[in-house]
């Protein structure tokens, strides 16, 4: 019978894969993967030879369609990100949505999430948070957001490139004022990884230095 399976993969360290995944990605007809190239990488180092396609947000639309195909034929796919769980903050939503209309079963492969593993280690409330993704690029609009999330009384998850995240901290410090408490977790689970707590004024007077180096993805919390 047709499966789609969602298969979480590690954020960094290749042990944190489940037994389970590596299994589902070896039984599957078809892996789909939003970059090719990273998760042959991955499939090799554990002797996974299932046939891989690319799954990525400027042919989501025709691989879905694609995908629904071979899984009314009778193959089973499973859908994988560059890294942790897909869908969070990564393309798959439209696949999933189409195969429950089309009354394919969806599994869920539960594994890493940068999100839960940074929750789980930032000394913040956990009982409720918001996932927010990737602030806005530009100032003004990322102001505004922050604005809008002012008001809010659960710990704030967001996703970060290094090269905006002295910006991002910025407008937190203007927006929700320079006490307001941080986590930055960076490189989770990989060589360099680091977890820093405080406000976020010193996160600003750290951020660039050998205190927390520009460099790696970042999760930032807000309390």
């Amino acid at each position: 019978m047709s499966c789609l399976y969602i298969v979480a993969t590690p954020i960094g360290n290749l042990d944190d894969i489940t037994l389970r995944a590596i299994q589902v990605l070896k039984d599957a007809d078809v892996v789909a993967a939003e970059d090719t190239r990273h998760s042959r990488s991955l499939l090799d180092h554990f002797g996974i030879t299932s046939r891989l396609v690319s799954y990525r947000d400027h042919n989501e639309a025709a691989s879905t369609q694609g995908l629904l195909t071979l899984m009314a034929e009778g193959q089973t796919v499973a859908l994988v990100s560059d890294a942790g769980t897909p869908l969070i903050s990564d393309p798959g939503y439209r696949l999933v949505q189409a195969a429950l209309a089309s009354g394919i079963q969806v599994v869920p492969i539960p594994g890493a999430s940068a999100v839960i593993a940074a929750l789980s280690v930032s000394g913040m409330a956990t009982d409720r948070f918001s996932f927010e993704g990737f602030l806005p690029a530009k100032r003004v609009a990322r102001q505004s957001y922050l604005q809008q999330l002012s008001q809010e009384s659960q710990t704030l998850v967001f996703y970060e490139a290094p090269h905006r995240i002295r910006e991002a901290l910025l407008d937190i410090a203007e927006v929700l004022g320079e006490d307001r408490r941080v986590t930055l977790a960076r490189e989770l689970t990989k060589r360099f990884e680091q977890v820093w707590n405080g406000p976020v004024s010193e996160a600003i007077a750290h951020i660039g230095s050998k205190h927390i180096p520009e460099r790696g993805e970042f999760v930032l919390l807000v309390a």
